[in-house]
C-alpha cells in the first residue's frame, strides 16, 4: 500500500497548474496548425489567381470597349493665301466698227491682225445717194438765201414808207414776218446741208483709238448700211490690247482682304512654268447675291502682245490673312443636318463636335478658317454614329507611328 501511494504520488498529474502538458497532446497541435495554414494556402494558391485573371479580362474587357481614334492636330495655314480663281482675258477696250452712211464699199485698207494707230485710215464708201441729197439741200439753201434776202429787201421798204404813211401798219408787219419765217427756213437748210456733209464725211472710217484689228466684216463692193442695230452688220471690230484686264470673282470669305494693289499673276496652259504679272485696280465694292462673289478687275501689262483676249487664264491671287487658317484632311469632315463639323478630343479623352467653316478645297485636303485652334486633337476617320462625350482611345495614325519609330532608331553603318 505504501508503495503504491509513493508511486501514484510519484506521477505528474496533469490537471494541476505549473505542469506541463504531454508531449503527443503538442505534436497534436502544431499538426492541425499546420494543417490550417497548408489549407489556406492552397485555398489562396487557387483562388487569387483566378482573381487576378478576371481583373484581367474585366480591364482587357473595358478597354477593348473604349473605341481606338486616329488622331492628328491641324496644320496652321500661310499666313499669305494664294487663292487661285479662273477668269477670261479681255481687252482694255474693245468696239465695234459700224457705218454711219449708206453706200458700197470702195476699198478696205487693214485686215485681221493689222495694229493701227488712233484716226488711221480703215476703209472708204461711196455715197452716191448722198451725194446728190446734199447737192439738192445746197440748191434749196440757195433757194431760201435768195427768199430771204428778197424779204429782207421788202420789210426795210415797208419800214420806211411806214414813216410817210404810205403803207399801213399792217402791211409792216406782214413784211417783217414774212422775213423772219424766211431767215427760219434758210437755217433749216443751212442745217440739213451740214447734216448731210457730216454723213458724207463718215463714208471714210477711221480708227478710234490705238489697237489690233480682230476682225474685218466686210468686202469691197458690198452694200453698206448706216446705224448699228441688230440687223446690222459691224465692218471693222477693234480691241486695245496693250493692257488687257482680267474679270474674276473673289469668293465671300476673301472679300475684306481683296484690296486695289494687290498683286496677282497669271498662268496660261499655252506658257508652261511662266507667270504674268498683274495688278488688282479696283472691285465691285458689292458682293453678288447668287453667286455670294466679289467681282474684281485685274490689268496685265501686255506690252509684248504675247498674251491675246478672250484667252483663259487662271489667276494666282495673293491674299494677306490676319485669321490664322488651319489645313484638315477631308476625311476628318463629318456632314450632318446640324452643318459641317470634325470631331475633336478633349483632355479627358472624350469626343466633341465642332461646326467648322471651310475655306479653299485642295482635293484631299481642305482650308478651315473657323473653328479650330492649334491645340486641337481632331480625328482623322469618325465613325458615323460618333456623338459628344463618347470615351475614346487617341493614338497617332499608323503612318505617323511608322514615321516616329524610323526616326528614333539609329541609323547603322554599311561597313561590316
Amino acid at each position: 500500500m505504501t508503495d503504491q501511494f509513493q508511486n501514484k504520488s510519484a506521477q505528474p498529474d496533469a490537471n494541476q497548474p505549473g505542469k506541463s502538458a504531454p508531449a503527443g497532446s503538442k505534436h497534436g497541435f502544431l499538426f492541425l496548425i499546420v494543417a490550417i495554414v497548408v489549407v489556406i494556402l492552397v485555398v489562396i494558391a487557387g483562388v487569387v489567381p483566378r482573381l487576378r485573371a478576371k481583373a484581367a479580362l474585366k480591364k482587357e474587357t473595358d478597354k477593348s470597349a473604349v473605341p481606338v481614334v486616329d488622331v492628328i492636330q491641324p496644320k496652321q495655314g500661310a499666313p499669305h493665301q494664294e487663292i487661285v480663281l479662273p477668269g477670261n482675258i479681255q481687252a482694255f477696250t474693245d468696239a465695234p466698227i459700224y457705218a454711219r452712211t449708206n453706200g458700197y464699199l470702195r476699198k478696205w485698207y487693214v485686215d485681221i491682225g493689222a495694229r493701227v494707230k488712233a484716226g488711221q485710215l480703215l476703209a472708204v464708201i461711196d455715197t452716191p445717194e448722198v451725194d446728190q441729197q446734199l447737192l439738192q439741200a445746197r440748191a434749196d439753201l440757195n433757194t431760201a438765201e435768195a427768199n430771204t434776202n428778197l424779204s429782207q429787201i421788202t420789210w426795210n421798204r415797208y419800214e420806211d414808207l411806214k414813216n410817210t404813211d404810205s403803207v399801213s401798219k399792217q402791211d409792216v408787219d406782214n413784211a417783217n414776218g414774212d422775213y423772219a419765217a424766211k431767215k427760219a427756213t434758210q437755217a433749216s437748210s443751212a442745217a440739213n446741208v451740214k447734216r448731210l456733209e457730216d454723213t458724207k464725211a463718215f463714208q471714210n472710217i477711221y480708227a478710234p483709238f490705238d489697237g489690233v484689228i480682230t476682225a474685218r466684216e466686210t468686202d469691197i463692193g458690198q452694200l453698206i448700211d448706216q446705224g448699228s442695230s441688230t440687223t446690222q452688220k459691224e465692218l471693222f471690230h477693234i480691241a486695245a490690247i496693250k493692257t488687257l484686264r482680267v474679270y474674276i470673282n473673289v469668293p465671300q470669305q476673301y472679300s475684306i482682304a481683296a484690296k486695289p494693289g494687290l498683286t496677282a499673276d497669271l498662268t496660261l496652259g499655252e506658257y508652261p512654268g511662266r507667270r504674268f504679272r498683274g495688278t488688282l485696280v479696283r472691285t465691285a465694292n458689292a458682293i453678288d447675291v447668287a453667286s455670294r462673289t466679289l467681282l474684281v478687275e485685274v490689268d496685265v501689262n501686255n506690252a509684248t502682245g504675247e498674251l491675246l483676249p478672250g484667252a483663259y487664264t487662271e489667276v494666282h491671287l495673293k491674299l494677306p490673312s490676319d485669321i490664322p487658317t488651319f489645313i484638315l484632311p477631308v476625311s476628318a469632315l463629318i456632314f450632318r443636318a446640324q452643318g459641317l463639323q470634325v470631331a475633336t478630343v478633349d483632355s479627358n479623352n472624350k469626343t466633341k463636335l465642332v461646326a467648322i467653316t471651310l475655306g479653299r478645297d485642295f482635293g484631299s485636303q481642305v482650308e478651315v478658317l473657323s473653328g479650330l485652334n492649334g491645340d486641337d486633337k481632331v480625328i482623322v476617320n469618325p465613325s458615323d454614329s460618333v456623338i459628344d462625350g463618347e470615351q475614346v482611345n487617341p493614338q497617332p495614325p499608323k503612318d505617323t507611328q511608322q514615321n516616329q519609330q524610323g526616326q528614333s532608331q539609329p541609323k547603322q553603318s554599311g561597313a561590316k
